[in-house]
């Protein structure tokens, strides 16, 4: 094509801002930073353990000690921030570890609050299915899982956890009512400080297998359907984040975070309360297989994973890559 062969408007030149890194860092409407990120922690009862997840590369799950060492190196790098789900021995049909006051999570708590006090926020997931024999995250009746007899012991669940020093209580149990109670059973033992994380868009999920096998949460039977919302709907997500808002949900959540970027977006225009969104294990385990085979550059692909669903609305993102973006230095 000849120099003279094509006429533009000049004045119209997005090209302008993409010229250099220093032009495209000035004109860049969202910025990925480690404070918007929580590492996901999965914590062994005992002491002195550690053990890597086959399926989540780089992942271990650590006893309440090793936590604190793992942590305080994260914490140096500018991780402020941890999401524990505890990975206990025994179960029953009741869950009945999930209240434990000297169970792995409780104790974990208490560990990092004793080693950095304020200078980490600590959540912690509040759901039965670590816990139960059958692997459902509430009671079951048959093969139903029945919702207001569970609500109750996720109630209690959590005042456990507020009590050893949470500062988020995190129910991913998706079982109707269970902010209300939470924060009504928080309020009367005096827990009134200790915020509520409300998963609030919780999709049954394809991309939970790796999670499943790294906290032996997988149900025995049937699935969490009955439950956990449907990947299509949309609207519905919108009547659940007005239910968790009446409730008192302090920050809401969209789970999985990738294929459900439009509910982000719906969230963060709709929600007067932080939103966060958790990229899960499935998510990360594909960028960790892409890298291993050669596919993709890892950091390229993760930052341009988080930096999306920071992009779509999300004020914070649990991810298992916050370790990796601290220690590579891939934020600059």
């Amino acid at each position: 094509m000849s120099a003279d062969s094509f006429s533009l408007d000049l004045p119209r030149r997005p090209r302008r801002w993409r010229r250099s890194e220093r032009m495209r860092g000035l004109a860049a409407e969202t910025g990925l930073e480690l404070r918007r990120l929580v590492q996901g922690h999965f914590v062994l009862p005992g002491e002195g353990r550690s053990e890597e997840i086959a399926t989540l590369p780089g992942v271990s799950r650590h006893s309440a000690d090793r936590l604190v060492s793992a942590v305080e190196l994260d914490l140096a790098r500018g991780v402020a921030a941890v999401m524990l789900f505890g990975v206990p021995e025994n179960k029953d049909d009741l869950g009945s570890g999930a209240h434990d006051q000297n169970g792995e999570v409780a104790q974990a708590v208490r560990a990092l609050r004793s080693a950095f006090g304020d200078d980490l926020l600590v959540m912690v997931d509040v759901c039965l299915c670590p816990y139960t024999s059958h692997g459902h995250c509430g009671f079951v009746a048959g093969e139903e899982i029945v919702n207001d007899e569970s609500v109750g012991a996720l109630a209690r669940m959590a005042e456990v956890l507020a009590a050893a020093g949470a500062d988020f209580v995190c129910p991913s149990d998706m079982m109707d009512g269970r902010i209300g109670a939470i924060r009504e059973r928080l309020d009367d033992a005096g827990h009134t400080s200790t915020s509520i994380l409300a998963y609030t868009a919780k999709y049954a999920s394809a991309f939970y297998g790796p999670f499943r096998d790294a906290a032996g949460s997988a149900p025995s039977f049937g699935d969490r359907r009955s439950y956990q919302m449907d990947w299509r709907n949309r609207r519905e997500a919108m009547r659940e984040l007005e239910l968790d808002l009446d409730e008192g949900a302090d920050m809401v959540m969209v789970k999985p975070a990738l294929a459900y970027l439009d509910i982000i977006r719906d969230f963060a225009e709709a929600s007067p309360v932080p939103v966060c969104a958790y990229n899960v294990s499935g998510e990360y385990a594909l960028v960790k297989a892409a890298a291993r085979e050669g596919l993709a550059d890892e950091r390229a692909l993760t930052l341009e994973t988080l930096g999306a669903i920071h992009r779509a609305g999300a004020d914070c993102i649990i991810t298992y890559h916050a370790s990796d973006l601290a220690r590579q230095g891939w934020l600059g």
